[in-house]
């Protein structure tokens, strides 16, 4: 017996519905109300008149979210507007123009919503062909060939792969009929008989085919009130939950491998580690059919389909497919040699952004040209530490083999990025495949590489000089890939690894900064890094937090680990608790690509999804390069001893050229003859060069030079002059900087009411034609923007200043976050001035800093401590790079590091800036009195010194030596011990007369008071510096020995100032000589003045000492007794019979 169709009742004549165009529709009915028996198809019966639908307005629906004009609701979708007076609940036609959908009123998070019922008539009237079971083979094809492609959304779609009964009457001649039922259901479900009632009900609550229709009772006494019994099915419900379930199951197990994918990729080469150091497999990765049972599944699911979530690409043109296909492909995504991870970042763009790039069906295809590159770049990677190896098998470089893929990956990263409109790159990295970088990577000349391993070559430069495998280099060519120009930097760097990074990323702001690049879309940078140092070293930290900061983001950097799995001799699980050397990156939101490096398509790949995302998003990027290292820490060195089992894994293993160049003739890309005319024609350039190479007899540092200053120095790296002009300013230039110093430079902006008493002060030292330390600076720095110099201050709280002194950036009291920079409102075409308080971090920061400062010596880059002390979290980057820079690399650096320093009884951690240490590492000679009659003596000191060391005791010579250190015809780094006490000390000002053109910074300050008006009777010469000598005039004044005791301050410590020191003693014929410092004995300057003012007077007399005792601590904790130390000193410094007993 064929199918009955629910019975049909007539239809309300008061319903309206939509238009249908000239289409027209007839009903018939069969007798009894209910359909039909026997195999013929019941015939719909004939409809009366279509009742003339009203007027209504026109319809505000667009695609995506609106909101009805009339009604003030929210529409989603395909939802109509409503009319004003439907309540939730109800069902009426739209009353837009034009408009043919009935609409449902329904309650949603507290508001009224429409929603479009035709959608789901539209599946009532499709659903013979939707709900047809299918086999996983007739699904696949099905979808794949004719669903055209679309956005996917989990829809009402629904497919079985077990036999199932369908509904026989949902046929094309049927459909209108049950679509006229089916309305007349919506408006009112007792319009249509209890059997079109049941059917609709099981429908809409999801009831499989087959069993959504019942067929009503045979006609008999009772059979009236039965059907009125009858109620929709409710064994389908479990069914519906089943299936949503298996669902949700599969969209939990794609989480899955999106998640922990990775952790089951094949990435180590050897195959013997796995990277993230577990050998386990998640238990929610399908390794085995076994495991489907963890989501509920079991193995006769896997042939079954399943819609896809929006949050994959697997399917490609495909909305659904079977359970089996749907791991296959999670698989290949996820678990081959490449694994990614991203699930933690928290943006649903980037997150869809990256499974697009790794989801997508045969997205990573490469053309037969792009391979024979590849090749090509494997070859000269590999041939370049062969013939390094025999030309040079027992010297150290640090070569790259069981990583050869990194040059192909580099160099696809600058192409894409060149591609993409960057024209600089800066790079930094350690010192394993630096040669071979600068060779095929900057294109370094190889003979210029070759020579280096000359033992007779000389140095024709100043310094030290540096090991082949730390120079940098800078280089400007044609990127034959994009045929577009690009500048290749690669930054010099010490052994001290990952060091560089901040000192890149630094370096990488200032030319984006130089050429208005505010996106990061000309400039940027790329850091390699080792496995064993990116995850031990805390500088990958700091370097990634600076990373979305204002004042230092470069807008991404794509990081590069050479993951050798092993750090020198220390096993990976020996050298990190994380599972991943890259889990660091996780901070930052960066997501990380592990992939295998004997896979050199998989590295391109993954390299060109970098630069992609980096593109994209300008946010960090990783790429994880999991291979070996073929040979130990370095060439001689043995790594059997502590690796055995690895190295003799890595003893069988073929080289990654040999696989891939195999794998390319299989394929028939390139035939074995043109292989080997590769690697010949590489071997003969290395040949060629290395004979080049003999002719080099002198080693030129200078063209390792990794940041050049074009038109700064004379062609041959000289400067320009060896004289210094006046730093002083005119009257006008001083006040007017004052006035706005001392005011804020915008309209309806209310500052602080103890800003503005400071202002006003500000204001009143201008009338008086006097500075303090603060309005010094100001002066200082407006100056020379005026002049065209950037100035750049960073640093913890500079912007108001440690001891709230400075006050550089004014806020608002009533606007969040508006604020005010009273220095970038000095003149018209002014430089700009940025001020910018750092993280809580010294190392990173000030290394960055640095790196700003290589980029150009028209600007005065200044990074200030928190307080002195603090810069020793820092000391890697000044004892590795400010301190011997221009010596190892012949670079020259203006960065300015202002210490607060000071003995002010606040305790051993505030209270020095250790300059002994700064001192102890000047290259000056102790022992050796310079030729003081050499014209320019102070610059020529200068210019040979490796750094300048002061300790101003007055706001004017602060303001000098800053000025100065642009007007220099070189750059130096300098080191400001910065007072505290004295930034509001009365008696530290200094008046206009002594900042006017014509001034100079002092770099001894003399005594000019009633012991230099009789030299002859001073009993005692007092040397010092800085803030203890406003203790020493306030005791000589105390004691009325201002004829017998003379103080002299010495500003600039080193270079140290023998020329004027002699002129001071000669002077005082009669006195004793004595050093007087507030700082511990072994500590402070005295071991570093001492022996050069003995040279400065041949040894003529003795130094004497008054300070504190030697000590370990630098300063007590103790307020008493820090006073007692300091009138012990005071004592000593005035007792002229102190030293009597010394001989």
């Amino acid at each position: 017996m064929a199918a009955q169709l629910p019975a049909h009742s007539a239809l309300p004549s008061s319903r309206e519905r939509p238009p249908e165009g000239n289409r027209t529709r007839t009903r018939h009915s069969s007798p009894g109300g209910h359909p039909a028996s026997g195999p013929q198809r019941p015939r719909p019966p004939t409809a009366g008149p279509r009742p003339t639908p009203r007027p209504r307005r026109r319809c505000s629906v667009t695609s995506g979210h609106a909101r009805a004009a009339g009604a003030g609701l929210l529409l989603q979708g395909r939802d109509c507007v409503l009319t004003p007076h439907a309540g939730a609940g109800s069902r009426v036609w739209c009353p837009g123009v034009g408009c043919r959908r009935l609409i449902r009123v329904e309650p949603s998070r507290g508001q009224t919503v429409v929603r479009d019922v035709r959608t789901r008539m539209f599946h009532l009237r499709t659903c013979a062909a939707k709900l047809r079971p299918l086999t996983a083979s007739q699904t696949v094809k099905t979808f794949s060939q004719n669903r055209p492609a679309a956005a996917r959304t989990l829809g009402q779609i629904r497919c079985f792969t077990s036999p199932v009964a369908a509904e026989p009457f949902l046929s094309g001649t049927s459909s209108n009929y049950v679509e006229e039922m089916y309305y007349a259901w919506l408006e009112n479900p007792k319009s249509v008989h209890k059997s079109w009632d049941i059917f609709f009900r099981n429908t809409n609550a999801g009831a499989p085919p087959g069993t959504a229709y019942q067929s009503p009772l045979p006609l008999s006494p009772g059979s009236l009130s039965a059907m009125a019994r009858a109620q929709p099915l409710v064994e389908a419900q479990p069914n519906v939950d089943k299936l949503v379930e298996d669902h949700l199951a599969v969209q939990s197990l794609i989480r899955a491998y999106q998640i922990r994918g990775h952790h089951v990729a094949q990435l180590d080469p050897l195959g013997i580690l796995d990277a993230d150091l577990d050998s386990s497999v998640p238990a929610d990765i399908i390794s085995s059919t076994d495991k489907l049972g963890f989501y509920g599944l079991d193995e006769s699911d896997l042939d079954k389909v399943f819609h896809l979530p929006t949050t994959t690409f697997i399917g490609g043109q495909e909305s659904a497919l079977p359970l089996r296909e749907i791991i296959r492909r999670l698989e290949m995504a996820y678990c081959q040699h490449i694994g990614v991870e991203f699930m933690f970042i928290n943006d649903l763009e980037q997150c869809q952004w990256i499974r697009q790039k790794f989801e997508t069906p045969g997205i990573m295809q490469f053309t037969n040209e792009e391979k024979r590159t590849l090749l090509a770049r494997l070859v000269r990677s590999t041939r370049f530490e062969d013939f390094l190896q025999r030309k040079w098998s027992s010297e150290k470089r640090f070569g790259l083999e069981g990583c050869e893929v990194l040059i192909p990956a580099l160099k696809t990263i600058i192409d894409k990025s060149s591609e993409n409109g960057v024209d600089y790159v800066i790079m930094g990295m350690p010192h394993r495949g630096r040669l071979n970088v600068l060779a095929n990577v900057i294109r370094k000349e190889l003979e210029q590489i070759f020579c280096q391993f000359d033992s007779k070559l000389e140095a024709a430069d100043e310094g030290s000089g540096d090991v082949k495998y730390h120079l940098g280099m800078y280089h400007r060519r044609i990127n034959r890939v994009t045929d577009r120009n690009i500048t290749l930097s690669l930054v010099a760097n010490p052994s001290h690894l990952e060091a560089a990074d901040p000192v890149v990323m630094g370096k990488t702001k200032a030319e984006q900064f130089y050429c208005g690049d505010t996106e990061g879309k000309k400039v940027m940078s790329i850091l390699l890094h080792g496995d064993a140092a990116f995850a031990g070293q805390g500088i990958v930290y700091e370097t990634f937090h600076l990373s979305d900061l204002p004042s230092y983001t470069t807008h991404g950097t794509v990081h590069v680990v050479v993951n050798n799995q092993i750090g020198f001799t220390t096993d990976p699980r020996m050298a990190r608790s994380s599972p991943y050397p890259t889990d660091v990156a996780r901070v930052v939101n960066a997501p990380i690509f592990h992939v295998n490096s004997d896979d050199p398509e998989a590295v391109m790949y993954v390299c060109k999804v970098a630069a992609e995302w980096r593109s994209t998003f300008h946010k960090d990027v990783v790429v994880d390069l999991v291979c070996y290292r073929r040979n130990g820490h370095n060439e001689m060195d043995e790594p059997m001893f502590t690796q055995p089992l690895m190295y003799k894994q890595i003893r069988k293993q073929k080289p990654v050229l040999q696989k891939y160049a195999e794998l390319l003739v299989s394929q028939g890309v390139v035939n074995q003859p043109e292989y080997e005319e590769e690697i010949s024609k590489y071997d003969k350039i290395c040949e060629e060069a290395f004979t080049r190479s003999k002719d080099e007899k002198i080693l030129h540092i200078k063209h390792w030079l990794d940041s050049p200053w074009p038109g700064f120095f004379t062609l041959d790296g000289q400067p320009r002059s060896m004289t210094c002009p006046s730093t002083g300013l005119t009257e006008d230039i001083l006040t007017h900087i004052g006035n706005v110093a001392s005011s804020v430079p915008v309209e309806n902006f209310t500052i602080h009411g103890g800003l503005s008493r400071i202002l006003k002060t500000r204001g009143e030292m201008v009338k008086n034609r006097t500075v303090d330390w603060a309005l010094a600076e100001y002066m200082a720095f407006g100056s020379l923007l005026k002049e065209g110099i950037h100035i750049r201050l960073s640093g913890q709280d500079v912007e108001r200043g440690t001891f709230s002194h400075r006050h550089h950036v004014l806020h608002d009291q009533n606007v969040d976050k508006k604020t005010c920079i009273p220095m970038n409102h000095l003149w018209p075409n002014q430089a700009p001035y940025t001020v910018c308080n750092s993280s809580l971090s010294e190392y990173g920061v000030l290394g960055f800093e640095l790196g700003f400062a290589m980029a150009s010596p028209n600007a005065l880059v200044l990074w200030e401590a928190q307080f002195g002390d603090f810069h020793n979290t820092a000391q890697c980057i000044i004892d590795q790079f400010i301190c011997p820079g221009q010596a190892k690399w012949v670079r020259q650096n203006g960065i300015v590091l202002l210490l607060p320093h000071g003995m002010e009884g606040m305790g051993p951690e505030h209270s020095s800036a250790r300059p002994e240490r700064f001192l102890q590492m000047c290259n000056d000679d102790p022992d050796v009195l310079p030729n003081l009659e050499e014209a320019n003596f102070d610059i020529n000191q200068l210019y040979d010194c490796n750094w300048v060391v002061v300790n101003c005791s007055t706001p004017g010579n602060f303001f000098h030596v800053l000025r100065r250190q642009i007007l220099l015809p070189f750059r130096k780094p300098l080191i400001i011990f910065t007072p505290k006490s004295l930034l509001r000390h009365p008696e530290a000002r200094t008046s206009f007369d002594e900042m006017l053109s014509g001034t100079h910074f002092q770099r001894v300050i003399p005594e000019d008071g009633l012991a230099a008006q009789n030299p002859e009777n001073v009993k005692r010469l007092l040397f010092c510096t800085g803030k203890v000598y406003y203790d020493l005039t306030r005791e000589r004044k105390a004691r009325g020995m201002a004829e017998q005791v003379a103080i002299t301050r010495i500003e600039q410590l080193s270079p140290f100032p023998f020329d004027l020191l002699l002129r001071e003693v000669q002077k005082y014929p009669n006195a004793e000589l004595a050093w007087c410092q507030e700082e511990h004995k072994n500590q402070g300057y005295y071991d570093y003045v001492k022996p050069r003012l003995r040279t400065t007077i041949s040894r003529a007399k003795p130094v004497w000492y008054a300070g504190r005792d030697p000590a370990a601590a630098p300063a007590t904790g103790n307020k008493k007794t820090h006073l007692t130390e300091l009138q012990r000193l005071l004592d000593t410094a005035f007792d002229l019979d102190a030293f009597k007993n010394f001989s």
